[in-house]
């Protein structure tokens, strides 16, 4: 039995070419990862009665945009350490907009601190816009997603950024349904994947663990799952 798990960001190129950047190693050894997640805040951008009350509820969801957009980047994270925990998380979260929901945060920072890397994501309900976007510096260079389908790169020794086009994505993982069908065909094995059990089950630690530090105002140790 495969147990998959579907971010709309896994099947864009600029975030698959991100996991390529590091792996050529002309960034260097990750040292920092910032992610910017969220819009402007479900009710705002007319999210239905189906879902709307769900997501809001913090006994179903568990938590408000912590939850809802924090995966994202902890999803990159664990993907980019190999499914690395972090040795800790610490996280603020707050309503900003309390008259409109008033049980769950709608602004978060957290910080996943690793031996010699750390990684600051930014879920919110109160961004101007849409946007779900990483960056990632290196040692020896950065690189950022633009979009679905662009990013931006700096190698050590040049003097400007350039913007580069994300190659196409093989139509078996450039959408969720083409990939679980090339999984149950055997064609895919997610090991490691951003869809994959190993890889989530870190992201709902790293996740259970930001809304305890935001709770509690400490830092949260992670202790190793068991095997």
């Amino acid at each position: 039995m495969q147990v998959l798990v579907n971010y709309f960001t896994t099947w864009q190129g600029s975030w698959r070419q991100m996991y390529d950047e590091a792996g050529k190693g002309k960034l260097g050894d990750p040292r920092r990862i910032v992610t910017h997640a969220g819009h402007e805040g479900p009710k705002e951008i007319g999210v239905g009665p189906e879902w709307l009350p769900w997501l809001t509820d913090p006994a179903q969801n568990g938590a408000g945009a912590l939850f809802d957009f924090g995966c994202y980047g902890s999803d990159f994270a664990t993907v980019l350490m190999h499914g690395q925990a972090p040795l800790s998380v610490s996280a603020i979260a707050q309503t900003e907009k309390p008259d409109v929901y008033p049980k769950v945060d709608d602004e978060a920072t957290v910080i996943l601190r690793y031996p010699k890397a750390q990684a600051v994501l930014m879920p919110s309900w109160n961004w101007p816009f849409s946007r779900n976007d990483v960056e990632l510096y290196g040692a020896t260079g950065y690189a950022a997603t633009v979009g679905a389908d662009k990013l931006r790169v700096r190698y050590r020794g040049e003097k400007a950024e350039t913007v580069v086009e994300a190659p196409p994505v093989p139509r078996a993982e450039s959408n969720s349904l083409d990939y679980l069908a090339a999984v149950l065909h055997g064609e895919i094995k997610p090991d490691g994947d951003p869809s994959s059990l190993e890889t989530n089950v870190v992201v709902v630690q790293i996740l259970d663990a930001a809304r305890r530090s935001a709770a509690s105002g400490k830092t949260i140790t992670l202790e190793k799952l068991p095997d």
